[in-house]
């Protein structure tokens, strides 16, 4: 007997999950995640923040 793990028109044989409207069972949209920009991913983010100290810490060290 092939029978699925995810019961939807059973409510998972629970009878509160019986009770509740179909509408509270349904799961929200899953919304794709935004792209990074390139400062954002984590080489650049490094690399950038890297910089900017090593230019500030040398720039007050000679000035």
């Amino acid at each position: 007997m092939n029978r699925r793990l995810v019961c939807t028109t059973e409510g998972a044989g629970h009878p509160f999950r019986r009770a509740m409207p179909m509408e509270a069972l349904r799961l929200a949209p899953q919304e794709k995640p935004k792209p990074m920009k390139w400062w954002q991913k984590e080489d650049a983010h490094l690399f950038v923040v890297s910089f900017g100290a090593f230019f500030t810490v040398f720039y007050t060290f000679f000035s």
